[in-house]
């Protein structure tokens, strides 16, 4: 089964999101859609071998306003699951 890192909702720059089946040490990195960009931070890593969890992603005051998603990025750093987009305001 193919992992999953689902969107759940943004409230006072926190986001917050649920996964399945990501391995550990694999790490949930924010993306800007219009440029593709990566984010240096946050960064969330796995820590637990649990099949199911959840993440609380703090937003630095540096992340601007705009589409992002989530993707996930095994201990190889290739791409494992990405979340559908939302708003940063």
């Amino acid at each position: 089964m193919k992992p999953v890192i689902s969107f759940v909702e943004i409230e006072n720059r926190v986001i917050s999101a649920t996964y399945r089946r990501l391995m550990v040490r694999a790490k949930v990195v924010l993306v800007e859609k219009a440029s593709g960009r990566q984010l240096v931070e946050p960064v969330a890593t796995i820590a637990s071998p649990v099949p199911v969890g959840a993440l609380r992603i703090h937003l630095p005051e540096t992340v601007r306003p705009g589409t992002y998603f989530l993707r996930a990025l095994d201990g190889h750093g290739e791409d494992a699951a990405r979340s559908v987009e939302f708003e940063v305001a």
